[in-house]
């Protein structure tokens, strides 16, 4: 190779991609946690036929369990069309959403996007299977459901994606040619993100039967990768996807990255002594490659997944191309470490190179190189020593951990298509300060139909006991997962079905006895069901009795965005108010400093929660709180609601002090019967929740009527008569301030709490006494805006607010 066309590989290795998700279901394993215990356990998950499963010509296999269960409704299919897909395209289904949700990606938030599928599969047996029925069993669904190109289509329509959506067939190599492809699509910008992975499900007793006719078995049923006893491999089946992203996104998106992929290359064998015949030369020009793209040097690779599938021909060619590329490299300090997951879950053929790439990956993420089973004596075809290799016959740490962890991954299919790709570790980023654990975590589970809420519980309880079990025989020392980070992901990287529950606890225990009662369909305090409903979201800001001493404290030491907030919102009152809201010295109570505190807190607590992704359909107050409600909307600037609020408050607090203010438990049309000039309605807080105001002998006089009927009354503890004509005094000064301010249109609605109908700009409203109209109180009515004419929202409806 010239010079140049060296040139011409680094330049095609482009960006780097991170791998920010992944999923699996393998023999003895369902998920990469799964996974990785029984590597770093030394298992190997290859047994007899279980029941229902076609024999094999060795009588044993890898092999995964109910791989005839599938929930149709999940993804909106319909039981008849969910009989007719091959089980391939169903698995897929399944692991691609939950390699989306392990990257922390809401599969329903990526409609209409350019995401890419690439799939690897090669095996049609449920088609064999049904062929055997006869022309009967075909329906109209039998086409799509038979098609091997369907397998990465169906992901892309079920989760509405655009980028490309294609099924790779390269024979053994397939999977790993897929992630291949899907960095170069990557890299071309084609696709914003990727699935990429494989699937292989053994469904013929006459698939095992040509490869043991081909002479690919091991009769013994065991994969000897390297070993002098190789003779063949062992089946195995299942399938893996990971989710690629650009490096650059990733970290910008703040994605956990579990290694990275520097580059890859494909190739095939050309003319050997025969088709199936690989070629040392050729596999060793892909590594080649596949280093120069990814800008590394040999020497500085310390592990190889490999093909590694313990056939008596195909172990030595590929140790003399890897010892050609990798062992014997200058400067190369220790010799290459290789090994090969076939050992542990068998070959999985059209997937075995993502079953291999998922094994590195999880390598790379705990820093440990799990044990390649089966390997007592170097195979005598392949010098070891001379190819400076290898076998990790025993689980450890990297060679050299104080440097870039790097490894490759080969897969080679029998046709001669041959595929590598090069590894590293994720580049290190500090990582924020830890915040303190909140004091109540709340875990939040959904599904689409009530059993299967209870399920999600289960596999919860169960995730959660084995996090806080000792690591299996590997150097992680990570610790236990908070509650407060599983109650994240569950809130935010879940898709929210309609069957939902909340576990809520104050520690661990107690969420893990609610979870363990919603498993099993038991009532218990720390759980709340219901079922969702579409619908729109409201904000209720509140009024003047709704303070407390030291509000707004905790959230300030917790929340930046708050806090930068309330620093802002209290610079327009004076440096006092915040001191006089965490303090608690009484001051709090007082009218111009309750309203200036109310308006400042519940302003800082929008912001906080619209910036956590929340968004309001439609703002409502009461009293001081529609001014609150007026500034989020965008009808006042901050300055403008700040001047009304303080002369408000000021205003309100120089008004005659000598009324008084009850709840009675009466309708608002019996209250109204007894009502006077003295006194008005100050709200309606229900159906049968009425406050009246004014004078404090007629008041109480009107208290004293209900109560002797047996009705409940309550004295508010208030300095004023609010809401009432002991106002009216302060309306001409209140009006001065408010005519000089500046009132636009609300951005997000505004309801009126006295009309139920939203708030538009109007003719300002003339001045009166009693509750004609009182911008003091509850009337949505600033000056140059008043309700439209449009449907009001029901007194129930406003209730509920």
């Amino acid at each position: 190779m010239s010079v140049d066309d060296a040139r011409s590989d680094a330049g095609l290795a482009g960006e780097p991609v991170a791998v920010v998700g992944m999923s699996c279901r393998l023999p003895g394993a369902r998920d990469p946690e799964a996974y990785w215990q029984l590597l770093v356990a030394g298992r190997e998950a290859i047994t007899d036929v279980p029941p229902g499963r076609p024999g094999t010509a060795v009588g044993r296999g890898g092999f995964l369990e109910h791989i005839d269960r599938f929930d149709p409704s999940f993804f909106g299919i319909a039981p008849r069309e969910a009989a007719a897909m091959d089980p391939q395209q169903r698995l897929m289904l399944e692991l691609s959403w939950e390699a989306l949700e392990n990257a922390g990606i809401v599969p329903g938030q990526l409609h209409g996007n350019a995401i890419g599928v690439f799939v690897g599969a090669i095996s049609g047996d449920y088609a064999v299977l049904l062929d055997r029925q006869g022309p009967g069993a075909i329906t109209s669904h039998t086409v799509t459901g038979l098609n091997r190109g369907v397998i990465a289509n169906r992901i892309s329509y079920t989760l509405g994606l655009r980028g490309p959506s294609l099924v790779v067939d390269t024979a053994q190599s397939s999977s790993l040619v897929a992630v291949h492809l899907a960095c170069e699509s990557l890299r071309r910008g084609e696709s914003q993100a990727a699935l990429a992975g494989g699937v292989h499900l053994n469904l013929l007793a006459e698939g095992s039967a040509g490869a043991a006719a081909f002479g690919a078995l091991s009769p013994e049923g065991r994969c000897y990768a390297f070993d002098a006893r190789a003779n063949g491999y062992v089946r195995g089946e299942g399938g893996a996807v990971v989710v690629l992203k650009p490096l650059a996104r990733a970290v910008a998106d703040g994605d956990q990255v579990h290694c990275v992929i520097l580059g890859s290359a494909t190739g095939n064998d050309g003319t050997t002594e025969g088709l199936t015949v690989p070629s040392a030369d050729a596999q060793a020009e892909v590594i080649a490659q596949a280093y120069r793209r990814a800008g590394v040097s040999p020497s500085e690779v310390q592990y190889v997944e490999l093909h590694g599938t313990g056939t008596r021909r195909g172990d030595p060619v590929e140790a003399a191309a890897l010892g050609s590329v990798l062992g014997t490299a200058r400067e190369r300090r220790t010799p290459l470490r290789v090994g090969s997951a076939k050992t542990n879950v068998g070959h999985l053929e059209g997937a075995a190179g993502i079953v291999g790439l998922v094994k590195a990956a999880l390598s790379i993420s705990h820093r440990w190189l799990p044990a390649s089973l089966n390997f007592q004596t170097p195979n005598p075809d392949i010098p070891l020593d001379e190819l400076n290799l290898r076998v990790q016959a025993a689980p450890g740490p990297w060679p050299r951990e104080d440097q870039p962890l790097i490894a490759g991954v080969s897969s080679f299919g029998m046709g001669g298509t041959n595929c590598h790709v090069v590894l590293s570790d994720p580049p290190t980023a500090d990582r924020p300060p830890v915040a303190p654990p909140p004091p109540v975590v709340p875990w939040l589970l959904s599904a689409k139909t009530e059993a299967a809420l209870r399920a999600q519980a289960a596999r919860l309880l169960e995730f959660v006991g084995a996090d806080n079990a000792e690591p299996v025989g590997d150097a992680d020392n990570a610790e236990p997962i908070s509650d407060a980070d599983i109650g994240h992901s569950l809130a935010v990287t879940r898709t929210a079905f309609d069957h939902r529950a909340a576990v809520v606890g104050t520690d661990r225990a107690t969420l893990l006895r609610g979870l363990a009662a919603l498993a099993e369909g038991r009532s218990d305090p720390a759980v709340v069901t219901g079922t969702g409903r579409a619908g729109s979201t409201a904000f209720l800001f509140s009024g003047q009795g709704s303070q407390r001493a030291g509000m707004g404290r905790d959230l300030s030491v917790e929340f930046p965005v708050f806090a930068e907030a309330l620093e802002e919102i209290c610079g327009h009152f004076g440096p006092d108010l915040k001191e006089v809201m965490f303090t608690g010295d009484g001051r709090l109570d007082q009218t111009r400093y309750t309203q200036a505190a109310l308006f400042a807190i519940e302003v800082a607590l929008f912001r906080l929660v619209t910036s956590c992704g929340v968004r309001p359909d439609y703002l409502i107050g009461h009293s001081i709180g529609e001014v609150a409600a007026a500034h989020v909307s965008g009808v006042l600037s901050l300055a403008d609601a700040c001047a009304l609020v303080r002369a408000r408050g000021a205003l309100m607090q120089a008004a005659r002090a000598d009324g008084a203010m009850v709840s009675i438990e009466a309708a608002e049309d019996e209250v109204a019967a007894a009502l006077n000039e003295r006194v008005s309605i100050a709200a309606v807080n229900g159906p049968r929740s009425t406050v009246v105001s004014g004078d404090e002998d007629v008041v109480l006089g009107i208290a004293r009527r209900f109560a002797g009927q047996g009705r409940r009354t309550r004295r508010l503890q208030v300095s004023h008569a609010f809401h009432s004509p002991h106002m009216d005094g302060v309306l001409d000064d209140f009006r001065r301030v408010a005519e000089q301010l500046s009132y636009r249109e609300p951005a997000i609605p505004v309801i009126s709490n006295r009309t139920g109908r939203r708030a538009r700009r109007s003719a300002p409203p003339t001045t009166g006494s009693g509750t004609s109209a009182r911008p003091y109180g509850s009337t949505t009515a600033w000056p140059g805006c008043a309700p439209r004419a449009s449907p009001p929202i029901s007194r129930s409806d406003r209730t509920r607010c």
